[in-house]
């Protein structure tokens, strides 16, 4: 099997845009939340979010041609043309059918399904754009991307909920390392800060409801977890075959090198108890790159912020790595960034792979009052300066659906 590496980085956050803005604000351990500021969410039990507020599409795309996008669409393009500037690659008409996209969102455009369903009520199908369709569906994300681009090779979107971002470059990994593809784009989008998937998530309490100190939220670990925050982004990388990334003197920021996919088989929502399910995942990611757990350096954890979900991925990290659970590094950048659904395990496999480049592990702020029954080192409220060799990024989502990366340097 070949090996691939990462070589360019794109990232839309609430903590900006771009991936050196993003960077330094996880550093200095700084909040993207705040009030909902999309619509009216006075009569609902959670107001906050964390929303992209700097993005500019008319940075990356046609004024004409915005209108034809839903926002989880634009970020994506945005996220991609960072990150194939920064790897530096051209496509060409040599190589446009050996480069690929693979880039999923969790919802898709549901903002838009929002806006033209109350036009349609009020004055009937001619009310719809023609671009209705075109707008909203989850693999055009991949089709712009790829017809700006001219990127001739695999285009497709993965959608797994909240694993969405992991498994499409996890995928796109297993793409290129069996030889389909040559070099792929890839990873997770999402923008549905909306009446109704605010209201669908908080009637199944499952988002935080401290209002009143949104930038405190988002608490992964701690014991005053109440739920999860809505954000939304983008995070894409390019993935590039080793030998021919080298051969063009690209910059490589960590070779991925294993990736695990499993079921729950358990619960429309919650995780298997003891994160059994995490647990074969990471295990399933060392096999695959042939790493044993004592390797890994650091964690970027699904770390929802969830009682559940903290606790089952804290037992299952024990589960897989013994002993040496205590001498990893585990943080959640979630607490700074907020839950961006199916963009999270894009944006947090940028994050992962610039940990390793820069041996730099960003915190998991708002970490107050320990719980006791999650006893890890979870990095607590500062960024920690210190040697990233292996580092491994969880992903969970609804339907007990798991994935795994694990990004080594080279």
């Amino acid at each position: 099997m070949r090996r691939v590496v990462v070589t360019g980085i794109g990232v839309v956050s609430p903590l900006g845009t771009g991936t050196g803005k993003n960077w330094q604000a996880l550093l200095q351990g700084q909040s993207g939340i705040g009030p909902i500021t999309r619509f009216d969410a006075s009569d609902l039990p959670t107001r906050i979010a964390g929303e992209v507020k700097d993005f500019n599409a008319e940075d990356y795309i046609d004024k004409k041609e915005i209108k034809k996008m839903d926002l989880f669409i634009q970020f994506a393009i945005g996220a991609a043309d960072e990150a194939l500037k920064d790897s530096g690659l051209q496509i060409t008409d040599a190589n446009a059918e050996r480069v690929g996209v693979l880039v999923g969102a969790g919802l898709g455009g549901l903002p838009t399904i929002e806006k033209y369903h109350e036009a349609y009520l009020e004055g009937g199908y001619k009310k719809i754009s023609p671009f209705f369709i075109p707008m909203l569906i989850t693999n055009l994300a991949p089709g712009h991307i790829s017809m700006r681009c001219g990127a001739k090779g695999p285009n497709l979107s993965s959608v797994s909920a909240c694993a969405t971002g992991t498994h499409s470059i996890g995928d796109a990994y297993q793409i290129i390392r069996r030889g389909d593809a040559d070099a792929m784009i890839a990873g997770g989008t999402e923008s549905t800060i909306t009446p109704l998937a605010v209201g669908g998530f908080a009637v199944m309490r499952a988002l935080s409801t401290r209002n009143d100190d949104p930038r405190g939220a988002s608490r992964p670990f701690d014991k005053q977890r109440d739920g999860f925050v809505m954000s939304e982004g983008a995070g894409i990388l390019v993935l590039e075959e080793f030998e021919a990334a080298k051969a063009r003197g690209a910059r490589i920021y960590a070779e991925v090198c294993g990736y695990g996919l499993t079921g729950d088989a358990y619960h429309l929502t919650a995780p298997a108890p003891g994160g059994e399910g995490a647990a074969r995942c990471m295990a399933m990611a060392l096999r695959n790159a042939g790493i044993a757990p004592e390797e890994v350096d650091y964690i970027n954890a699904h770390g929802t912020s969830t009682p559940f979900n903290d606790l089952y991925e804290t037992m299952a990290i024990k589960t897989v790595f013994g002993d040496h659970a205590r001498k990893l590094m585990v943080s959640s950048t979630k607490g700074m960034t907020g839950h961006a659904l199916g963009a999270a395990g894009g944006l947090e496999a940028a994050f992962m792979a610039l940990a390793i480049h820069r041996d730099e592990v960003p915190p998991t702020i708002n970490y107050e009052e320990p719980d006791p029954e999650c006893d890890l080192d979870y990095v607590p409220n500062e960024a920690r300066q210190a040697p990233v060799r292996v580092a491994l990024s969880n992903s969970f989502g609804f339907g007990g659906t798991n994935a795994t990366l694990l990004f080594r340097k080279v």
